[in-house]
């Protein structure tokens, strides 16, 4: 397994790393994620730290708690060969300090998601989305105590908007708290926005990306295919009103593509996919899930080869949509076209 920093900081993390969104599934959402307990929790932890995946992730909004209580249980024993990953500021709950990101809610979230993790530290903590009704002083102050305090390591956002991570960044510089260094954001062959403004912030200001629905919410596969319907069992039956949208014809133009190179080099279409994204700059980690052993194997085969530059070529040009304003005028620029290759085909 490769390890990369994550972000401008010191902490070294496998560039694949395990989302524990699947275990403990209750809802509409979280059970067609997966409903592993602890047992089968336990298994999926075994095959990848064998791997050398040591970075687990989940949210205390995951199944409302029981994926941080089954993904602790199952990491009973070796909390020191584990990094762990969680969110918070997502509703808890229907009470008025039941989400955002006050110091209240911060400060009960870490304690609630200890308890549940059984442990005594957040390796990296992170905001699920940005709360425009707490100042940022506010939560960034929260962090710092909680760093001080050694209940977390490093702190990071999700779903954060380029100018709220930068507000956020220009806060903890003046007062000198603790900088995000983690920024987990959906990033596929279908879903690129991230390439527009996060990508380059994160390279300019030091944030790693954490790669969260690599496959474009099970759309890349290999299941799913031009003129057929849906294949029995897909999760998207019941959970494509929560994915972020695909135009269809951009879809499949992106599954030929994959099918291709799959044949050519005899690696599973989501195998391809996830090693495009593993050579995107920024990228710290990407994380993987899996319903069970046989899938999490697969996706481990991600590593340790890479694609041709052919190849990624050819994947860039399935998936280009143009930029939006105000990105696209300068992106035939040196220094942008660097880190975001150009989009339109």
């Amino acid at each position: 397994m490769e390890y990369r920093p994550l972000g401008k900081s010191g902490l070294k993390v496998p560039a694949l790393s395990f989302g524990a969104g699947t275990f403990g599934g209750s809802g509409p959402l979280f059970s067609n994620w997966g409903t592993s307990d602890a047992t089968e929790a336990r298994r999926l932890v075994d095959i990848c730290l064998e791997a050398g995946v040591n970075l687990f992730d989940t949210a205390d909004v995951y199944s409302n708690g029981a994926s941080e209580e089954v993904l602790g249980a199952a990491i009973k024993g070796r909390r020191d060969a584990v990094l762990i990953s969680t969110k918070t500021s997502l509703p808890m709950g229907d009470g008025p300090n039941d989400s955002g990101s006050s110091r209240l809610r911060l400060i009960r979230a870490v304690e609630d998601a200890l308890h549940r993790l059984q442990t005594d530290h957040i390796d990296i903590l992170q905001l699920h989305a940005f709360d425009a009704g707490t100042p940022v002083e506010e939560v960034l102050s929260t962090f710092d105590m909680l760093v001080r305090a050694g209940k977390v390591r490093y702190v990071g956002v999700s779903n954060f908007s380029g100018w709220q991570v930068m507000k956020s960044l220009a806060v903890a510089d003046r007062h000198g708290w603790p900088r995000y260094v983690a920024n987990q954001v959906y990033y596929s062959l279908v879903g690129r926005d991230y390439e527009w403004d996060l990508m380059p912030l994160g390279a300019d200001q030091g944030l790693g990306a954490l790669v969260w629905s690599p496959l474009g919410w099970g759309r890349l596969t290999g299941k799913i295919r031009r003129g057929a319907p849906l294949p029995e069992g897909s999760r998207l039956h019941a959970t494509e009103r929560f994915a972020p949208p695909v135009d269809n014809d951009r879809l499949y133009r992106v599954v030929d593509a994959l099918d291709a190179i799959a044949e050519e080099t005899g690696k599973t279409v989501p195998q391809v996919a996830l090693n495009w994204l593993l050579q995107r700059p920024t990228v710290s980690s990407v994380i993987i899930g899996a319903r069970h052993e046989e899938q999490l194997r697969q996706n481990l085969g991600a590593v340790g080869w890479n694609l041709t530059p052919g190849h990624v070529a050819k994947l860039d040009e399935a998936s280009a949509v143009t930029a939006p304003y105000p990105y696209f005028p300068y992106r035939q620029q040196e220094g942008f076209t660097r880190l975001n290759p150009p989009m339109a085909g």
